[in-house]
């Protein structure tokens, strides 16, 4: 119960219905910590293009297109969890994701 308290806390000013990866930690004295991630990159991105789903058939049928600079909106919210060490390397990596949900990338 004192975790849903402590989440429900953490989470107060987010949208309602955000999925949150969290890592939760419990010790052998039932005390907790936990260690919450930002969203997927799908959902994020899905959210800037106002996006219900990528394609179906990712690399046959295009479900729109991204540009970099919506590419840099969802890596700025996303830098803390990447394995990126500038803006650059993070775009390629939210790029990728955008591919494989049937996006276009366009310059912009």
């Amino acid at each position: 119960m004192e975790f849903c308290k402590q989440f429900n806390a953490a989470t107060a000013d987010m949208e309602k219905g955000t999925p949150i990866p969290t890592k939760i930690t419990v010790f052998a004295d039932k005390s907790f910590t936990f260690a919450m991630k930002s969203p997927p990159a799908t959902y994020l991105i899905k959210k800037v293009l106002g996006l219900k789903s990528g394609s179906k058939e990712p690399g046959k049928i295009t479900a729109g297109t991204i540009t970099r600079a919506q590419l840099e909106e969802v890596a700025t919210i996303k830098m803390a969890d990447l394995n990126a060490n500038d803006m650059d390397a993070a775009v390629k990596i939210i790029a990728g994701s955008a591919t494989a949900m049937g996006l276009e990338v366009v310059e912009g």
